[in-house]
């Protein structure tokens, strides 16, 4: 969901090293996993598990690493899930930088449009997305990105199967439904509130036609 008027932070520590998952987490493929959960803070944020960073950071370079490809983390999951703090926290640890699809997002309306252009402009050759204007309801700046330089992505919308194949990491994560709407109303207020179900109903028809938990490396419970 739009979080209005949140910076991009980009991170600024040093890149983790290859190393396997922590016990925090689903993860598909060769790399091992179990159950996880994040705790919540008041607000509504949701603050990662200190192993969890470490573990998804140092997976993420490790491919990197194996592959010689760009260093690209894709966060998904529904509203309320705790998608921009792990995102923020992993773009610290990697030293990458962070966008978060809450800027992208043409409006309440946007979903879609959103994560197409994850793969058309974000991870293509205009290396850049059209920030958007909650405030005044338009489109602003364009924002560049460094096309070589290590990557966060993060919102729902980030993990379809045109931009899977483009990320060295894809993360998604899921929460009740009631704590998702508790978590996400406790953070953005009545705005949110009254556009809770528009919103909704764009989740589900890009989770139905995309399917971005089946394209995860790992599913992580919050």
């Amino acid at each position: 969901m739009p979080d209005v008027g949140r910076p991009a932070p980009v991170g600024a520590s040093g890149p983790a090293t290859p190393g396997a998952l922590p016990s925090g987490s689903a993860a598909r493929g060769s790399a091992p996993g179990g159950p996880a959960a994040q705790d919540t803070q008041p607000g509504g944020s949701a603050a990662p598990d200190a192993a969890l960073v470490e573990g998804l950071a140092a997976a993420a370079a490790g491919a990197a690493a194996a592959t010689g490809r760009r260093l690209v983390v894709l966060v998904d999951g529904r509203s309320g899930t705790g998608k921009t703090t792990l995102g923020d926290a992993l773009a610290a640890r990697l030293g990458a930088g962070v966008v978060h699809l809450d800027d992208v997002y043409p409006g309440w309306d946007g979903l879609r449009a959103a994560s197409d252009a994850v793969v058309s402009d974000l991870l293509g050759p205009p290396s850049g997305y059209r920030r958007w204007d909650w405030e005044r309801s338009e489109p602003t700046e364009w924002v560049t990105i460094e096309p070589d330089a290590p990557l966060v992505v993060e919102g729902c919308g980030a993990v379809s199967r045109a931009s899977a194949p483009l990320a060295t990491l894809r993360v998604w994560l899921e929460a009740d439904d009631e704590v998702r709407r508790d978590r996400a109303i406790g953070r953005d207020g009545e705005v949110f509130a009254r556009e809770w179900e528009r919103w909704a109903a764009q989740e589900r028809a890009f989770i139905a036609a995309e399917g971005p938990c089946a394209l995860a490396d790992v599913v992580v419970r919050t």
